[in-house]
């Protein structure tokens, strides 16, 4: 399970996280759902190790604390991020790119089977393997990304704005891909503006605003919610 509270991260003067708490076990999926600018992507970074949360943060995966880690020492733990905007290398292959994602230790063993894993959620990497990742669609890409994340053979996926800019299809055809990833056993944090979308295939959901938790629960109950629908879903209550 991953633990955290108590996280506040700073820029400066700006206090972009203030007290932040959440958990994620394997097997469910959490939507963070907040405007831009409310920390999102701060939070998945301070997760990560990509940025310094103020002292006294609790960041725990299982009995891992994370805390005082490094990024690639996160990783070996048990934790995979996808950022906004991917992260990819463009100049490599479909394969290189999900081959780099087998680097941690934890990954080496099971290396062809977890890249069978990822070929058969995405098959049309498997058509694709030789082809130089930036050549590709922007969805198809995002399928790069999530595959080498997975390659790492991670307890808890992050992920950021993993819809930003993609079709409606693909969209759908991805939250199908989280879906069947939830059901294998992996736990995903999902930092997410498509809110409909993520609370259709959410367990539980966290409202952020301003660095602050201000609101949480069961992903159905946010979503019929009519303040959530008026601020998050773009409708009106009734």
């Amino acid at each position: 399970m991953l633990e955290v509270a108590r996280l506040s991260v700073s820029y400066g003067r700006h206090r972009a996280l203030d007290g932040a708490a959440l958990q994620v076990v394997p097997g469910e999926i959490l939507v963070v759902l907040g405007a831009n600018g409310a920390g999102k992507s701060t939070l998945l970074k301070a997760v990560t190790g990509l940025v310094r949360p103020a002292p006294g943060a609790v960041l725990r995966l299982g009995a891992t604390d994370l805390a005082a880690l490094e990024p690639h020492r996160i990783v070996e733990a048990g934790l995979a991020l996808v950022p906004e905007g991917r992260g990819i290398f463009g100049d490599l292959t479909v394969r290189e790119n999900l081959r780099l994602g087998a680097y941690p230790t934890r990954a080496r063993g099971g290396e062809v089977q977890r890249l069978e894993q990822v070929l058969a959620l995405f098959p049309r990497l498997a058509e694709r393997l030789h082809q130089t990742a930036r050549t590709m669609s922007g969805g198809e890409q995002q399928m790069v990304a999530i595959g080498r994340a997975l390659m790492s053979a991670p307890e808890i996926l992050l992920l950021d704005e993993p819809s930003l800019g993609l079709s409606p299809l693909m969209t759908a055809e991805l939250f199908g891909a989280l879906a069947r990833i939830r059901a294998a056993g992996t736990g995903i944090l999902l930092v997410e503006q498509n809110a409909k979308r993520s609370l259709a295939i959410a367990d539980r959901g966290t409202l952020l605003e301003n660095g602050r938790i201000v609101g949480e629960g069961l992903a159905a109950a946010l979503a019929a919610d009519p303040a959530v629908r008026r601020a998050y879903l773009g409708a009106e209550a009734v």
